[in-house]
């Protein structure tokens, strides 16, 4: 099929403008073909110019970030938000404190929040931010002080009602209470200008485990749309933080035998399940790497590098490490190897190579902007248990993080459906998004 025309010259258009970055124009390009067909069907989104505004930011903020390190040298990051679509609600999305952060990322992670958010059904439009700050190695004072100094400038540009961030990598508990002190110091308290606070600082119960539940929850949905279940199957999961180890905890509870668990320097495998307590230990409440797993269970098998480079016996993958760590090769290995689930934990994993293999082998494929809407979906209800001034108990939050994932799927699904793209939730979720986000585009005319 040819490209249709309009698509085909905004997509160029973009490419020669922002040639250099290549993360953003990988998220416009998968997004774009998968929308094609609603476009098709639509020849006056070209006069609205629906695609151009779709994928200009609202607003792009850069600043730099000025800190002293223990030793009394000024140090300086580079910072960012991006503040990319309000039309659903105040801009949502985390912040990620990585060496490898920079504008195109955070544009592809922006845009793609655009349209998570809008599947989960709940008022949050599209944002992301970020430093290329490195909290690993840091003492406590030094992240504590480059926070401060990062939100000194960040809370000119947020509010709960104007832009909403919470964590990503880089940034968990402690780096959010850091900048949650110090919003609070220049602002006073607004507890719900940031999500994904520690529990006694007003977050919410299931936080911590929302993604990685969520996306366990959506690979059920997976499972049960082909009457099947996770009893006795084996998963391969990347990643060692919380979104790896509570989708670990989950698939474990629904019956499932997690085989591999990774971090950014090895993977470890066995057969016969990992020993989750252990990867608690070493991961969640210490900074260890993976590969001292090895030295209370020897049986395992320690794979130096990535995961997907070993062949590994499975019915199921979920990557939940960082974008683009399946290529093309390492998804056919995938499918030669008995996978045939794939649901994404990870912010775009899978590079465009690696979904057109899944198409093709036949793997039924749950893309992160569905599978891992858990997060943000239960960052949105702690904005709201904030607002309330309540405290929603575990039970509360899940159940209703349970019915979310499953509103998300039943969209994907039937959004496939109605363009004869059967079971193609990576389609679904593109067309079900943009829908929504068109017709509030219409609705609130050219602003």
């Amino acid at each position: 099929m040819t490209m249709n025309a309009y698509v085909h010259r905004v997509y160029a258009e973009l490419e020669q403008r922002f040639s250099h970055e290549v993360e953003f124009l990988q998220a416009v390009k998968e997004f774009f073909e998968c929308i094609e067909p609603v476009v098709e069907a639509h020849p006056e989104y070209e006069a609205q110019a629906i695609l151009e505004r779709l994928i200009e930011p609202e607003r792009i903020i850069s600043f730099r970030v000025p800190w002293v390190d223990d030793k009394g040298h000024v140090q300086v990051n580079r910072g960012y938000r991006v503040q990319f679509n309000s039309l659903v609600g105040p801009y949502k999305g985390g912040l990620r404190f990585h060496p490898t952060v920079n504008q195109s990322i955070l544009k592809f992670l922006g845009f793609e929040q655009i349209f998570k958010n809008s599947l989960t059904g709940l008022p949050i439009g599209g944002g992301k931010g970020g430093s290329d700050f490195d909290p690993k190695g840091k003492s406590d004072n030094e992240v504590m002080r480059f926070c401060q100094s990062f939100m000194t400038e960040l809370s000119k540009h947020v509010s709960e009602t104007l832009d909403v961030p919470a964590g990503d990598i880089g940034v968990g508990a402690r780096e959010i209470g850091y900048l949650y002190g110090q919003y609070k110091r220049l602002c006073g308290p607004e507890a719900g200008v940031l999500t994904g606070k520690p529990l006694i600082a007003g977050g919410s119960l299931v936080r911590p485990e929302a993604t990685g539940y969520g996306l366990v929850y959506f690979l059920r949905e997976m499972l049960t749309e082909v009457n099947e279940s996770l009893t006795g199957k084996k998963v391969i999961i990347s990643g060692s933080g919380n979104v790896a180890y509570f989708a670990a905890r989950k698939v474990e509870e629904l019956g499932g035998v997690v085989v591999s668990l990774s971090d950014s320097t090895s993977a470890i495998y066995d057969p016969n399940g990992i020993d989750l307590d252990t990867v608690k230990q070493l991961k969640v409440d210490g900074r260890e790497r993976i590969a001292k797993y090895m030295e209370t269970h020897p049986e395992a098998t320690h794979i130096e590098g990535s995961v997907w480079n070993y062949d590994i016996q499975a019915d199921v993958a979920l990557p939940c490490a960082t974008q683009n760590e399946i290529n093309g090769e390492q998804a056919e290995r995938l499918a030669r190897n008995g996978v045939r689930f794939v649901a994404e934990g990870a912010n775009m994993p899978s590079d465009a190579d690696a979904t057109k293999t899944y198409k093709k082998a036949g793997i039924f494929y749950g893309p992160g902007k569905a599978a891992n809407a858990g997060g943000v979906a239960v960052s949105a209800l702690e904005m709201s248990q904030n607002a309330q001034r309540l405290r929603w108990s575990f039970e509360q939050v899940d159940e209703q993080l349970q019915g979310i994932m499953r509103n998300i799927f039943a969209t994907c699904l039937q959004a496939s459906a109605r363009y004869g793209k059967e079971r193609d939730y990576a389609a679904g979720a593109d067309i079900a998004s943009f829908e929504t986000i068109v017709e509030l585009m219409r609705i609130h005319g050219v602003v």
